[in-house]
């Protein structure tokens, strides 16, 4: 009888340990997906704050001033929360997260463009509205003069670079993402460190 009490009690102990344990271990974004859709408040409020700095640096350099990349990351992380039901957990989740912001950027690059080819005539005027407004340099680890030449970039070439030589993601994960084949993001990522050689070697020698 004591024996079966004493195990009992070693038992609930070993269960305790093991939960601490698992509070003390960051969940993962699958667990805090399922969190969310189970009915947690707080569990999406963590998945925002944990990319939500990578997001809007992306979205930064993609459209150029902080209130473009605020909006791209504001309704990426609205568009990822309304369509959380569909997430696949055999997709990672930042890569899934990912591939919508990539979309809002492209969608407000594409709007500002339009809206700058239409209100702006004189060129050099253009050519100020098109280069970023400088937030400080605590948010730009980036060299200002490289920032300088991806924003002279083509969008579909920034955004290529960006997710290679930025995010550090390989071509498979580019296909998926962004829904290009990979000779063509190789394409782009070549003709993308090509062009910001030569932006580069000409800041150097202005």
């Amino acid at each position: 009888m004591h024996g079966s009490r004493r195990s009992r009690a070693a038992c609930h102990v070993t269960v305790l340990r093991i939960a601490k344990l698992m509070e003390r271990r960051p969940m993962t974004d699958e667990e805090l997906v399922r969190r969310t859709l189970a009915g947690d408040p707080g569990a999406y409020a963590r998945l925002v704050d944990r990319h939500y700095d990578r997001c809007a640096r992306y979205a930064y350099r993609m459209l150029g001033t902080r209130e473009d990349a605020e909006d791209a990351v504001q309704e990426t992380f609205l568009r990822a929360y309304r369509a959380l039901a569909r997430y696949e957990p055999r997709d990672a989740f930042e890569r899934w997260l990912t591939s919508i912001l990539v979309n809002q950027c492209r969608t407000l690059g594409a709007r500002r463009s339009r809206l700058t080819r239409r209100y702006v005539r004189d060129d050099a005027a253009l050519a100020r509205a098109e280069a970023p407004r400088w937030a400080g340099t605590s948010e730009l680890p980036m060299d200002v003069a490289l920032e300088r030449a991806l924003a002279g970039l083509e969008p579909l070439l920034r955004e290529a670079f960006l997710l290679r030589h930025v995010e550090d993601m390989s071509y498979e994960q580019m296909e998926q993402v962004t829904g290009a084949g990979r000779s063509a993001l190789k394409m782009r990522v070549k003709r993308a460190c090509a062009a910001l050689r030569a932006a580069l070697e000409v800041s150097e020698h202005a």
